[in-house]
């Protein structure tokens, strides 16, 4: 058993005065991401969909020759017929990007990850200064964890570019939620920094909530891929069926990955971080062996836990075996996301159980 340190005072108040100095900055950063979506380029997005939408209408079948009765030959064009490609064989580019390929976007654009990556280091200040003011893991209650939930989800986005990898598409959501989860963090889930209840005095909560953690974070994105995947594709099969959207519709589809290029990031996002939530699960049934004399006992947060890690093992072998790909295997990967929210938020606020010892 690790021994209860008292709070210091200073540098708890330090911790919250990061947290919400952190959400100014995002907020600007949020202001920035709309001024690169608002002027980034309409006029080339506009041409890809309407060089998208020309191709949906301009390949015909060949032409067939008939004899007529008075011996000559009349040429006829076969009825067109519009054809949607299933997902993943599509031949669209992706779009080129949130900025659309302007130096004024790219530039707000460039402003907007230089503040989130600001509004990021702030908030790990916040979390670091709340684990030095009792001197223990970060994450005792949902204050704590949501505060590190939202830091690590901003990390993870910031590692990915740093990466080279093309997600500034995200960038917008990313800020959007962060916003909105420290906002429900400090407005209902505030909890004084205290020393921790004897039960999560142990090793394994530095172990199984910081896995739980990043698990939460990266499953976080892979989900913000999927809901941005399925308006792409309704968007591509709105082009298929050889309709012209909307200027505004136009201006903001065609800034994201196309709808494969979401989808195989979905998934590969969701592939890598499973093995991580089996090691958790696994975790904490170690734990529960110390601490309560039973490695599995049916509680709600175990339960859920479980739920969670069967709908995210469906997701991978149905594409894995079975080729699901698209809309069936998004919808199915956003209820496993939703299973994750469920036991965090509402196994937490609604259910009782042996894990509802750390308080909201």
């Amino acid at each position: 058993m690790l021994a209860a340190a008292a709070t210091n005072t200073s540098l708890a108040h330090a911790s919250n005065v990061l947290i919400y100095s952190s959400m100014a900055v995002y907020m600007l950063a949020f202001f920035a991401h709309i001024a690169e979506w608002t002027f980034g380029s309409r006029s080339k997005v506009a041409r890809t969909a309407n060089a998208l939408t020309a191709g949906a209408g301009a390949a015909k079948a060949p032409a067939v020759q008939v004899r007529t009765k008075a011996g000559g030959t009349a040429v006829l064009d076969k009825p067109q017929v519009v054809t949607r490609s299933a997902t993943g064989t599509r031949d669209v580019p992706d779009g080129p990007g949130a900025a659309g390929g302007t130096v004024k976007g790219d530039l707000y654009g460039r402003i907007a990850i230089s503040l989130t990556a600001l509004g990021f280091l702030l908030a790990a200040g916040g979390v670091v200064s709340r684990a030095l003011s009792v001197q223990r893991a970060p994450w005792g209650n949902m204050y704590e964890f949501s505060i590190t939930f939202s830091t690590v989800a901003a990390g993870a986005y910031l590692l990915l570019l740093a990466l080279g990898k093309n997600v500034r598409w995200i960038g917008l959501i990313l800020v959007t939620t962060v916003l909105l989860d420290l906002g429900v963090a400090t407005t209902w889930l505030y909890t004084d920094s205290a020393a921790l209840v004897p039960a999560l005095h142990s090793y394994w909560l530095w172990i199984h909530v910081s896995t739980a953690i990043i698990c939460g974070a990266v499953f976080y994105i892979g989900a913000a891929g999927t809901v941005l995947y399925l308006f792409r594709d309704a968007y591509e099969n709105h082009l298929a069926q050889g309709r012209k959207p909307g200027t505004f519709r136009t201006s903001i589809m065609e800034r994201l990955p196309s709808a494969s290029s979401l989808d195989k990031f979905s998934y590969r996002i969701n592939a890598a971080v499973f093995p991580l939530w089996t090691f958790t699960i696994i975790a904490g049934a170690i734990w529960a062996n110390d601490a309560w004399g039973r490695y599995w006992g049916w509680d709600p947060k175990e339960v859920w836990s479980f739920i969670t890690w069967v709908a995210y093992a469906c997701y991978l072998h149905a594409r894995a075996t079975a080729g699901w790909k698209g809309r069936k295997a998004a919808y199915l990967a956003l209820f496993a996301f939703a299973c994750w929210i469920w036991n965090y938020y509402g196994v937490n606020i609604l259910l009782n159980g042996k894990h509802s010892y750390g308080g909201v």
